[in-house]
């Protein structure tokens, strides 16, 4: 996750693909659900429209008529009483106009956000069901930028462009059937700038459109980036990486700034030119006023009437970038809802219920490049019943891959997984996972109580099951002894409890959904050799019996399993039990003499 990827980063034929048109179309389903909300905010919107007309033709009557007679000494009553009734007149439609306003902001921002609410459920939703391989080539900041930034530019969409944009089209066809009402050459004169204003709208959005994306991108960029410095901070200072970390940062927000700046640049000129049509238009009306004896009421109307025209059209420009960032967002978050997740429940799953038999690894090759780069080749064996069965080898042999194959984060190339004689791709993933209890390397604690952590949150979890698994691996004396005990809050990444203390709790976590194969990755590597020793007796007693599969670098914890299978470079190059493998002197015996070397001082009758 690194700003070099945003550097890179081409947009997706997905992404290029949706239009304005088609991101609208996507996302009508949405809209559809508030019809009736939006509908009441249109009726709102050509309300406030047709009052915010009505003051314009008012203040025509009050300068042509007592104004105009005041002046003259043509009055005939009082200038004053009627001036004083259609001031209270303007008051009254603002003041309506105010509170319909107020009403449709509140509507509008409610269904924008029921409506972001959903799209970012939907997008989560969707992220959860992709496999893991769709993580390995996207970043976590350009996804954090997906869910919470481009949601964001589709709420401001829909709360302020959708239905304004509308109501502003009405408002200026209500604008120009006053003008031709009242002197419909004049409105014909204005009206012959209209297609300026248009081409010049038409000219900004073809300019400034793939700018608007890119800004999205240089954002994601921008939380890509400070993401990965922030959650490895501690490595940043401790290997005195702070000059490069500010490089970094410094060198996103140059490039956001960047494309941010021809944006604003080009929005400046936009509207500066834009409104200087505004004083053109208002000239012809004194022009044509003086030309054609207009009276002076209807040319204050003309120019308030031409004022209110340029706001719907500055509002519509406006709301153009508005709807630029929202076409963005829509294309990058449409395009991640389009990617189908490789690996799928079967359309006819098999049921299954629980291990009875074996787990069986038949001819299997695995690539995750989907190429000859093979992790795994033609990988067999066989792990029955309560057998504990072990896999050692050096880094990167493809230790770890068995065990995402196991789990289905992927789908082997070639060859077929079974439990009990049934492929695991006819088994959905929840009926396969749930009957495996896995402990990693890396421990990962969720935000939440201890009681939390080890349940998940599963209402098949109860306090005694979570308490239980913790008396078995050891660990509830050590939560016994917290203020609030398994009521505890668990703070960012758990750094509230040792390293030991939270493989623990992973230990506790795997062991109280009663798996039916315990699965050990490097479980006891990351602890001191006293804990260590503590977790290895009670493993001992939970392993008793229960079918295991035990990834191990310190062969010491692995001398008594039922089998030992040793992998070198994606395949199986040995195996047997311990003695049988040392007894053979081959790959199995030069690793244990290489731990256990008695002249290395370390468990010299091991053997």
């Amino acid at each position: 996750m690194t700003s070099a990827f945003y550097e890179d980063e081409k947009n997706t034929q997905e992404e290029e693909e949706i239009s304005i048109r088609k991101a609208f179309s996507l996302l009508i389903p949405f809209l559809k659900k508030h019809r009736s909300q939006l509908a009441i905010c249109l009726i709102f919107l050509i309300t406030v429209s047709g009052l915010s007309l009505v003051w314009p033709w008012l203040l025509k009557q009050a300068v042509d008529g007592p104004l105009t007679e005041q002046l003259t000494g043509n009055a005939e009553g009082s200038p004053l009483t009627i001036l004083l009734w259609i001031s209270l007149a303007v008051a009254a439609i603002q003041i309506i106009i105010l509170v319909l306003q107020y009403i449709l902001r509140v509507k509008l921002e409610t269904v924008g956000q029921d409506i972001m609410l959903e799209l970012k459920q939907k997008l989560f939703d969707h992220i959860l069901s992709l496999d893991v391989s769709f993580f390995d080539r996207h970043p976590v900041g350009r996804l954090m930028a997906r869910v919470e930034s481009d949601t964001e530019s589709l709420r401001m969409l829909f709360t302020n462009t959708v239905v304004l944009v509308i109501g502003d089209l009405i408002l200026m066809a209500g604008i120009y059937a006053v003008m031709f009402s009242v002197h419909w050459q004049l409105a014909l004169t204005l009206i012959s700038i209209v297609p300026i204003l248009i081409l010049l709208i038409w000219i900004f959005h073809k300019v400034t459109t793939h700018r608007f994306l890119e800004v999205r991108k240089r954002m994601a960029e921008v939380t890509a980036t400070l993401a990965e410095f922030l959650q490895g901070m501690s490595i940043v200072q401790i290997f005195n990486r702070g000059d490069y970390a500010r490089r970094k940062v410094y060198h996103a927000n140059e490039r956001k700034f960047s494309e941010d700046a021809y944006v604003n640049i080009a929005v400046c000129i936009f509207f500066n030119t834009l409104f200087y049509f505004e004083w053109v238009k208002i000239g012809l009306v004194l022009l044509a006023g003086a030309l054609w004896g207009i009276t002076a009421g209807t040319i204050v109307m003309f120019i308030v009437l031409v004022w209110k025209e340029f706001e719907p059209i500055g509002r519509t420009a406006d709301q153009l970038g508005i709807l630029q960032k929202g076409v963005a967002g829509a294309r990058r978050i449409f395009a991640l809802l389009s990617v189908a997740p490789r690996i799928t429940d079967s359309k006819k799953p098999v049921p299954w219920k629980h291990l009875t038999r074996e787990i069986r690894f038949e001819h299997v090759w695995f690539s995750y490049t989907d190429d000859d780069n093979w992790v795994l080749k033609d990988v067999s064996f066989t792990i029955p019943v309560g057998k504990r069965i072990a896999l050692v080898g050096v880094t990167g042999g493809g230790k770890t891959t068995v065990i995402s194959l196991l789990l289905r984060l992927y789908d082997p190339q070639k060859g077929r997984i079974t439990v009990d004689g049934i492929d695991i791709r006819t088994i959905t993933r929840d009926d396969l996972r749930k009957r495996f209890g896995l402990v990693l390397q890396d421990i990962i604690l969720f935000p939440g109580d201890i009681n939390s952590n080890i349940g998940l949150e599963a209402d098949s979890v109860s306090e005694e099951q979570i308490r239980n698994a913790c008396k078995t691996v050891e660990a509830d004396s050590i939560v016994r002894k917290l203020p609030e005990g398994y009521r505890t809050e668990v703070s960012e990444k758990g750094s509230n409890f040792s390293r030991g203390e939270r493989q623990l709790l992973s230990f506790a976590r795997a062991l109280v959904v009663n798996p039916d194969l315990l699965i050990l990755d490097e479980a006891t590597s990351s602890v001191d050799p006293e804990t260590e020793r503590s977790i290895q007796t009670a493993l001992k007693k939970l392993m008793a019996g229960r079918t295991s599969l035990i990834i191990a670098h310190r062969l010491s914890t692995i001398l008594d399993v039922d089998m030992i299978l040793v992998i070198r470079d994606g395949e199986i190059i040995e195996r047997g039990t311990h003695r049988e493998l040392l007894a053979g002197k081959g790959y199995y015996a030069r690793l244990f003499d290489l731990q256990f070397n008695t002249k290395n001082g370390v468990m010299a009758n091991v053997r």
